[in-house]
């Protein structure tokens, strides 16, 4: 039926549904900005940190950076720091981070200073955890209270979905992976069509993207070797390294509640977190600088670097960033899953075609991202566009699709890499609350 809706003394230019989209045009577009320059300047402020700590500093004393104490001693350091601010700071830098994904209901406004401090120190650290988790709680928190002083009327979700949006897109530098990521949050029974649900945030996430790309030229693009298009035969190479990625995930998903029980057994936050941060340097001692920080810059240095890795060292390399970041995840710093986990993918498809010659690179990489990020995520189409934008060759997206569906078989139904909190767990840590306060 054809809408007839007037305004004044004739036809509205606006129907019903489009006047109910405007108000939210401007508020998105603020959000989106605000979003990416909260996201450009943590992330400015955690890159001049680590210029001192492992360049300036090391110089200065005269040893090398990249060398085993020094290693141990900077992630040791900033596992005790992390944990000062946790138990000190007002707020506590939010709730336990192993309990939270990458959108979640907004935190007080309190905590923000806390989270950001830790964010901060933890990235600069080398810290295996990469920013998309913290920065997006900051700006959801922000949007949710300043946006409903601004505009009560409007349902609080919005401003989560805002938030979110603006921060996703910002972080990966386009609007697709936010939309891509909300289209599988079900946020109460909203009977609008999809494109009507996702109109403002993709305007929060176009307007994060924008600002991101024209003041910092993120690229997530690795130089590896062209894919030459699909063949029968990376059909199943496909699936095979797919599946396998998404197993070794699960071992690692697995794995995350214990290594969370074990640390919490320690009770305070700064033997928690410097514990935590001594582990993170053995490791980082084990695997060497690649396997340090959130990865992107690394993942490039280890593709630039394929030749001189061997099938051995690449499943070192894959192993010891895996272990980082449960390690990481579960000790109390806080950070997210996707970069450092996407760094595992790039070093399992690497082993994938060191082992079968026959694999091509492209093909192996990607598809080991997709199988372990859908493992670790449990979200198909972030898991999908990670993949394909790390090489960014259309020629792979149909094998990709296929290559998912094994995997999520595989993953489908089971844990989360993800704690969830008992009432008992809720009542110990009011009382360590209490306690540090």
């Amino acid at each position: 039926m054809t809408d007839t809706s007037t305004s004044g003394n004739g036809p509205s230019l606006w129907t019903p549904q489009a006047r109910a989209l405007l108000p939210l045009v401007v508020p998105a577009l603020l959000i989106g900005v605000g979003s990416s320059l909260i996201l450009l300047l943590l992330s400015f402020v955690a890159e001049r940190l680590q210029d001192l700590l492992w360049d300036a500093l090391p110089d200065a004393v005269g040893v090398s950076g990249t060398s085993v104490g020094w290693i141990i001693g900077v992630l040791t350091a900033a596992g005790f720091v992390v944990g000062l601010i946790v138990w000190k700071v007002p707020g506590h830098a939010g709730p336990d981070p192993a309990t939270l994904g990458l959108v979640d209901p907004p935190l007080p406004v309190r905590v923000l200073p806390g989270l950001a401090l830790a964010v901060v120190v933890g990235l600069a650290g080398g810290v295996s955890l990469g920013p998309e988790n913290p920065i997006t709680a900051i700006n959801i928190a922000l949007a949710y209270t300043l946006g409903m002083k601004a505009m009560p009327r409007t349902p609080a979700t919005d401003w989560v979905m805002l938030a979110a949006a603006g921060t996703i897109g910002a972080l990966f530098g386009t609007p697709v992976a936010a939309a891509l990521v909300l289209s599988e949050i079900v946020i109460g029974a909203d009977p609008r069509p999809l494109w009507d649900r996702l109109f403002a945030p993709l305007v929060a996430a176009g307007a994060g993207a924008l600002t991101t790309v024209l003041v910092a030229h993120p690229t997530f693009q690795i130089d590896v070797e062209a894919y030459d298009g699909p063949h029968w035969g990376d059909i199943l190479s496909a699936m095979v390294v797919s599946t396998a990625a998404a197993a070794i995930g699960l071992c690692a998903v697995y794995a995350f509640p214990y290594l969370h029980r074990a640390f919490r057994q320690l009770a305070h936050p700064v033997l928690m977190l410097t514990v935590g941060g001594l582990v993170l340097g053995v490791l980082g001692a084990l695997g060497g600088h690649l396997t340090l920080f959130k990865g992107l810059e690394e993942v490039k240095e280890l593709t630039a670097e394929g030749a001189d890795h061997d099938a051995g060292n690449l499943l070192l390399l894959a192993l010891v960033k895996l272990l980082a970041l449960c390690v990481a995840a579960t000790c109390g710093f806080r950070g997210g899953r996707i970069f450092p986990a996407v760094f595992v993918g790039v070093a399992l498809g690497m082993l994938a075609h060191a082992l079968v010659d026959s694999v091509p690179p492209a093909l192996g990489i990607t598809c080991a991202i997709l199988g372990l990020l859908l493992a670790t995520t449990r979200q198909g189409w972030l898991s999908l566009f990670t993949a394909a934008v790390v090489v960014m060759d259309l020629a792979l997206l149909p094998v990709l699709c296929v290559a998912a569906l094994p995997a999520w078989l595989l993953v489908t139904g089971r844990p989360e890499m993800l704690i969830k909190e008992t009432a008992s767990d809720d009542a110990s840590d009011a009382v360590q609350t209490r306690h540090s306060q």
